[in-house]
């Protein structure tokens, strides 16, 4: 799973957000699923090499959020999926969409052209 993880510290998006959103998006695609262990904060911030209580932050919001359970004396682990944290992968791109069609539109592309482009990074996959 570490290899599936990035920051980019010089992003205007706060790192424990980066991390976070990437772990949602990681249990909503099926990469993670349910009862799956996720490495120790110690060993995330390693890998990223960022401050462990920016590992902490990120692993609480999930925690709080029902993304993520957490045990005394247990390993961190990927909550059964309920009402609290079913979202679906469209819902989760809906801000960033929204955020390329009013760049779009700012831009003057055309929609047809937009479409075209969406089609040339999709197949690059």
């Amino acid at each position: 799973m570490l290899e599936l993880l990035n920051v980019n510290p010089s992003s205007g998006e706060p790192i424990y957000r980066q991390l976070h959103d990437q772990i949602v998006r990681l249990i909503v695609g099926g990469q993670l699923q349910p009862e799956d262990v996720l490495p120790s904060v110690r060993q995330l911030a390693e890998h990223l090499a960022v401050n462990p209580m920016t590992v902490s932050r990120a692993m609480q919001q999930l925690v709080d959020q029902g993304w993520v359970e957490r045990r005394r004396g247990q390993p961190s682990r990927v909550a059964a999926r309920t009402s609290a944290n079913n979202a679906s992968g469209s819902s989760l791109l809906a801000p960033q969409i929204s955020a390329l069609v009013e760049q779009a539109q700012q831009l003057g592309v055309e929609y047809d052209e937009l479409q075209q482009l969406l089609k040339q990074f999709w197949q690059k996959e």
